[in-house]
């Protein structure tokens, strides 16, 4: 069978009967309705004046409502889904900044959107949710208006657009082809050998290109089903683990590391699961946690490194007998990788430097943008803005974010390195290495740290311990103690910015 280059195509695998979507105490989707419900949304949108390449913002709550908006929209439209937790003024920008054509949301929804979709004269569909999971119609009427193009998307048509995080400047616009979609679900189906027998639980926010991704698509592509959940919360993790059965799920450290001290309490459920594997992306897993979910579940943890612009995966450690490297990112996984110079050469295995990507994954470039443009691509290469070196067997150890590496009057320091030190301290938790400003150096190195439950240790007892296996200018001069790190909207925690949130500025 030919590979599919559109997102339709790529739905065309999974037997009529199959189970493709389920959903917590739901009946389930099969791969028919899967199909037919795609048939319909694009027919609705085009009813509606809407065709392809038009802007389709959706707002609706983590699940299998979300899951299939995303899927079916991107079958003649371009899906734009935007976190539900923005504000009205928020929404306002990614609204007029997308050029959004309607904004879907839930049936009754009081989200700020509707508000700013209305402001903005952008039309408002709301959705009705049917029976099965991941089933739902539009609840206004046809407005009659014919779009300009309509029918089925085009491989080379934008099927998703995100903006990214932006914590340093003006969030860009990441626009995704169908091609991409369908070269980056290939690159994980494969990585992980994914057949119609798999079963991904999603505890993955999916307004963000992890859950979509990496659970969602690479699943439909080879017809096996997914689990969606209302996204992560550790109190239901094991409930949903219970009910759904999978045999794989994919999250941030933060959520695995969440998961863990709840683990004992649910021995028989953890015990009963059949894990093949557990997958681990969006920032770097201490290999501390790796080993330890290892241990609790008797499952291989499996490492990626992925970002927006290369519809998620880029390079992963691979499944056994393969080895894995813990406290590397692995092997290419699609893309070719490269480490290229400040000068844009690209460098010899064990050379520090740029890490860079080029492939049917990555994004043909930020909308609008040509600085961005011109300042990430070299010689048609994608500059990932990570640090990092790889061995002579092609495994990617990542140092740090460019923006993040702390320079310490000239001496640079690399916060994962000072990370991973402190990780194996009994009494620690999480901990999160950052730079504070400092009047004569320029800046300084602090870690913020969550203690385990039970557990003692104050300022100096990790000052010490991080002295004992760092060179002085990396030991942390400041180290807060904290209930919680604050995070990003997917999980993720956040460097760059943190010393201005914990009031260090």
């Amino acid at each position: 069978m030919a590979e599919a280059t559109t997102v339709f195509e790529l739905l065309a695998t999974g037997d009529s009967d199959a189970l493709a979507i389920l959903a917590p105490e739901r009946p389930a989707m099969t791969y028919a309705g899967l199909r037919t419900q795609a048939e319909q949304t694009v027919s609705a949108l085009n009813e509606r004046g809407i065709g392809r390449n038009d802007r389709v913002a959706i707002v609706l709550p983590n699940g299998a409502e979300m899951a299939m908006a995303f899927v079916c929209v991107a079958c003649g439209a371009t899906t734009a889904p935007l976190n539900p937790a923005y504000r009205q003024e928020e929404f306002e920008f990614y609204l007029s900044d997308l050029q959004a054509k309607a904004l879907i949301v839930e049936q009754g929804s009081e989200s700020p959107a509707v508000a700013a979709a209305e402001k903005l004269g952008i039309p408002v569909l709301p959705i009705v949710a049917g029976d099965a999971a991941g089933t739902f119609s539009f609840e206004t009427t046809p407005s009659g208006d014919a779009p300009a193009d309509g029918g089925p998307a085009q491989p080379d048509d934008i099927a998703l657009v995100l903006h990214t995080s932006g914590t340093t400047s003006r969030p860009k616009i990441v626009p995704l082809t169908h091609r991409n979609l369908c070269a980056s679900a290939r690159n994980i189906s494969t990585t992980l050998a994914l057949t119609a027998d798999d079963r991904c639980m999603n505890v993955m926010p999916l307004f963000h290109i992890h859950g979509l991704m990496a659970a969602m698509l690479s699943s439909l592509r080879v017809g096996a089903s997914v689990f969606c959940t209302p996204g992560f919360n550790a109190l239901k993790f094991f409930a949903w683990l219970d009910e759904a059965k999978p045999s794989w799920y994919t999250a941030v450290p933060t959520m695995h590391q969440a998961i863990l001290p709840r683990a004992a309490r649910s021995k028989d459920i953890v015990d009963a699961a059949q894990l093949r594997f557990i997958r681990s992306s969006s920032s770097s897993l201490p290999p501390q946690v790796m080993h330890a979910l290892e241990e609790t579940f008797g499952a291989p943890v499996v490492e990626a490194y992925a970002m927006t612009e290369a519809a998620h995966q880029m390079t992963s450690n691979p499944l056994p007998p393969r080895a894995r490297k813990p406290g590397t990112v692995g092997i290419a996984a699609g893309p070719e990788v490269g480490i290229m110079s400040a000068e844009g050469e690209i460098l010899s295995l064990g050379s520090l430097g740029e890490i860079v990507i080029r492939g049917e994954n990555v994004t043909p470039g930020y909308e609008n943008n040509p600085k961005a443009n011109a300042e990430n691509f070299t010689n048609g290469w994608f500059r990932t803005g990570d640090q990092g070196v790889m061995d002579d067997e092609g495994y990617l150890t990542i140092t740090g974010r460019l923006k993040e590496i702390i320079n310490r009057g000239g001496e640079k320091i690399s916060p994962r390195e000072v990370d991973d030190v402190i990780m194996d301290h009994p009494a620690v938790q999480q901990v999160v290495t950052f730079a504070v400003p400092h009047p004569k150096l320029g800046e300084d190195v602090a870690a913020a740290v969550v203690l385990r439950e039970g557990e003692q240790a104050n300022e100096r007892d990790i000052r010490d311990f991080a002295a004992a296996r760092l060179a002085d200018f990396k030991v942390p001069r400041t180290v807060l103690f904290l209930e919680e790190i604050p995070k990003g909207a997917t999980g993720k925690l956040q460097r760059i910015g943190l010393a201005e949130k914990l009031g260090l500025g």
